[in-house]
């Protein structure tokens, strides 16, 4: 493997099913830091959960993984995903509240 550039790529999810009042922002937000990511969780009012994630190909591809599971009482029915350009938008990843 040579040394070249890191790629790096954003992810947005939509996660359907049972997917909230089992902790899936909280758990979300400590998998993408665990991971290294950054972005942002919210619940939305159809009772679905939405993410966006920023940073390595690799550490964004498995956070995005994990959303097909979430916690421990999560049913996942369905994950919407799109790939989007990187940004660079967020150092950080939060909770966000409200839609």
């Amino acid at each position: 493997m040579g040394a070249g550039k890191t790629e790096n790529l954003r992810a947005h999810v939509v996660i359907h099913g049972l997917v909230q009042g089992v902790y899936f922002r909280a758990s979300t937000r400590d998998e993408a830091m665990r991971i290294g990511v950054g972005g942002w969780v919210r619940n939305l009012p159809d009772g679905g959960v939405e993410a966006l994630f920023e940073g390595e190909k690799k550490k964004v591809e498995e956070v995005v993984g994990w959303c097909y599971k979430g916690p421990p009482g999560a049913q996942v029915m369905k994950v919407d995903l799109k790939w989007e350009t990187y940004k660079g938008e967020f150092k950080h990843f939060d909770v966000r509240y409200g839609w």
